[in-house]
């Protein structure tokens, strides 16, 4: 157990006296708070505080941040308030206290909501001020030590939430020795076969390695100064969660993990680095698919160091890292290291911090994205340090995450670019927007002036960044068309029921709307726009509870005939462009201009187009709240998806002359399925592009004409 002298130990090396009363303060008071308090461990619960700040003490923190890590808890399990720590300890003190505790305070039921919102607690509390993380994330480390005393489920939600949370967050941030603790404390309470089966591989490699190491490691010492060169050399064998993680994530064996044995060299300056490496590569083959570069090009969390692996004359192989010793720190605490070297004045050292880029840009989109799991999407793309590296065609170097596509690196370049780029040239060669990108292309992007953006644009689009440009050009479009559907359900509704003349009154329904439905009816555009992307159902209910009893409209002998020969004006929705009136075709059954259609309300994505044919509409499992008449307009123009089912004789050439017939028609065949049934039968299925149900219908027609064609069905 940590001593608060041992603190003061660890402090003074790099603190003043002043600041060690300080220290002596806040121990005294946290010791008041928590007096008679006892962790289910059986220590005393003040135990708990001087860990962490010790933790932090290790890390060189500044003082601020070993008072407020010594008072972390007393708002969350004291009586003591806000204010007594403002008042005792400053405004800055008090706000990393405030901080830590929001975080802690989540009480969401379901897990992935939770996860949302303790991502969103800690970026909202890491914008204000980075040191916050640094104390929770100490927190977690001793939590996790401590974790054998809780029951099984709670270790489980514990360390599932540490490895889907605070670890990615830590290797983001570059502190490598905190992620590494919280990876391996976690492991072992999540997957705790998986553990015990990597740990016993391990542990025998480990001892056979220590031979190997301490040969190699003198090997090195030697051969560095030989050539005159300053470094130390330290060895370690990899951790099991690593060992895990490397398998399951490349989908390998044991005997297939290189870097099980590694080595790691400290040296004083890049030059030396590079040096080292040469003498290196003299006296041991290297695998050059092995070698990287994080010198010259930094990962994103702005790690730096040379990897290389190398092959021994007794055949074993070993990974050599080579760093100066200020890539070391930086490696080992990250930006906590980083923020070491800032001028303490400044309290939100994240304002100017490359590595804290994605954190601004993850607050901008849950302000935008308030959907859990959308945010949580978003984040597990932005957590995954792990990059590739392109460049633009005057040599500068782009990073972006894995499966990113040249649209990405357009936005990446500047929003701009992206909005209007109409296609890349990848490696000097024409290449469309969604081509994924590979470390080393050369990309170029063409733009149009005149080129706007379309919504299947997000569907190419991988990065947060990109996907959030994007959405913030396409929303007055989409919100124009939702408010637009969902005026002319509205209308079609009212015209039901005989509502007086008065309460049509765009102020006297605007007044009543929001007194039945609250914020969503706050205008009446903001009311239309909800219905028409269908978080608003608009029925008989919602007619009732707005304008009262009001009976049906019982229309005369004329209006009969004229509703079931003409539809009045807006009582049926016309699709016409699909995309400016934010209407999606179902997939399920895709429908074809010309047949039965009928629209469906998704809540939160608008109008859904089925045809009548489909399951869904045939056996009612559509709600019919949700149901809206919908028609083919005449002027829509588009391209449709069509599937035919061939039955035939099975005879040479049948498909070719299928193929024949459905080009002969102007029919596009994207995919084609032929198989032979036995008894002199075959099935053809056919993925075909056409414009309409005439055209389908004439190539049905064509085929059926073969003398080979048994039968034609559409699927």
């Amino acid at each position: 157990m940590v001593r608060f002298d041992d603190i003061v130990e660890k402090a003074s090396s790099y603190i003043t006296e002043k600041d060690i009363g300080a220290l002596r303060k806040a121990y005294v008071f946290a010791g008041q708070a928590h007096k008679g308090q006892v962790r289910r461990s059986g220590e005393p619960y003040l135990s708990h505080p001087l860990e962490v700040t010790g933790y932090l003490a290790d890390m060189r923190l500044d003082k601020t941040t070993l008072v407020a890590a010594l008072l972390h808890d007393v708002l969350e399990d004291t009586d003591m308030t806000p204010a007594a720590i403002r008042e005792g300890f400053g405004p800055e003190v008090a706000d990393l206290v405030e901080g830590v505790t929001k975080i802690s305070r989540v009480q969401e039921v379901s897990p992935e909501v939770r996860r949302a919102e303790t991502l969103r607690k800690i970026i909202l509390a890491m914008t204000d001020d980075i040191r916050v993380i640094f104390i929770k994330l100490a927190d977690r480390v001793h939590n996790l030590k401590t974790l054998r005393h809780l029951d099984e489920p709670k270790q489980r939600q514990i360390a599932r939430e540490t490895l889907d949370i605070y670890a990615p967050i830590a290797n983001r941030l570059g502190m490598g020795r905190i992620r590494a603790e919280l990876e391996d404390l976690s492991f072992r309470y999540v997957a705790p076969e998986e553990f015990a089966k990597i740990s016993a591989a391990v542990e025998p490699q480990r001892k056979a390695a220590e031979a190997d190491l301490e040969a190699m490691t003198k090997a090195l010492e030697e051969l560095i100064a030989a050539n005159g060169l300053p470094a130390e050399v330290f060895s370690r064998v990899k951790r099991p969660y690593s060992v895990w993680s490397k398998m399951k994530k490349r989908d390998i064996g044991f005997d297939q993990v290189f870097d099980f044995l590694a080595l790691r060299v400290i040296t004083g300056s890049v030059k030396d680095c590079y040096a080292i490496l040469g003498i290196i590569h003299q006296r041991w083959p290297h695998l050059p698919q092995r070698f990287r570069d994080f010198v010259a090009m930094p990962k994103p969390n702005l790690y730096q160091a040379l990897h290389t692996t190398v092959i021994t004359e007794g055949r074993k192989m070993f990974e050599i890292q080579i760093r100066t010793r200020e890539m070391h720190d930086l490696a080992e605490n990250g930006i906590a290291a980083h923020w070491r070297y800032k001028d303490e004045a400044a309290s939100t050292p994240a304002g100017e911090d490359r590595r804290l880029h994605w954190l601004r840009e993850m607050a901008a989109l849950f302000e935008e994205k308030k959907n859990p799991q959308e945010f949580l999407r978003s984040l597990q793309t932005n957590l995954i340090p792990e990059e590739i590296y392109v460049f633009t065609p005057k040599g500068k170097v782009i990073d972006l995450p894995p499966g990113a596509t040249a649209l990405d690196f357009a936005f990446k370049i500047h929003t701009e670019v992206g909005l209007h780029a109409v296609g890349a040239r990848v490696n000097g060669s024409p290449a469309p927007l969604k081509t994924p990108l590979r470390t080393g292309d050369i990309v170029e992007i063409l733009t149009a002036p005149d080129k706007a953006p379309t919504r299947g644009m997000l569907r190419i689009a991988a990065t947060s960044g990109a996907r959030q440009a994007l959405r913030r050009a396409l929303d007055p479009k989409s919100r124009t068309s939702s408010v637009a559907l969902g005026r002319r359900l509205w209308e079609k509704e009212v015209r039901k029921y005989d509502v007086p003349t008065a309460l049509r009154r765009e102020e006297e329904m605007a007044g009543r709307l929001r007194a039945a439905l609250g914020p969503k009816a706050a205008t009446l555009e903001r009311f239309y726009q909800q219905a028409g992307v269908g978080r608003i159902v608009i029925d008989e209910k919602l007619i009732k509870a707005v304008f009262g009893p009001v009976p049906p409209r019982k229309p005369g002998l004329l209006g009969k005939a004229a509703a079931r020969l003409i539809p009045r004006p807006g009582q049926r929705v016309r699709i016409e462009d699909l995309e400016s009136q934010g209407i999606k075709l179902a997939k399920c059954c895709s429908p074809v201009k010309g047949e039965p259609v009928v629209g469906y309300l998704t809540a939160g994505q608008g109008l859904t187009v089925h045809s009548l044919r489909c399951p869904l509409v045939t056996r009612e499992i559509l709600d019919p709240l949700r149901l809206v008449d919908v028609t083919w307009a005449p002027s829509f123009a588009g391209t449709f998806k069509a599937r035919l089912v061939v039955k035939s004789k099975d005879s040479p050439g049948v498909l070719a002359r299928v193929a024949a017939a459905v080009a002969g028609l102007g029919g596009d065949i994207f995919k084609a399925e032929a198989s032979t049934r036995g008894e002199g039968r075959a099935r053809i299925r056919l993925d075909i592009r056409i414009r309409d149900t005439a055209q389908l219908e004439a190539i049905s027609r064509k085929i059926s004409g073969l003398k080979e064609v048994v039968s034609v069905e559409r699927d």
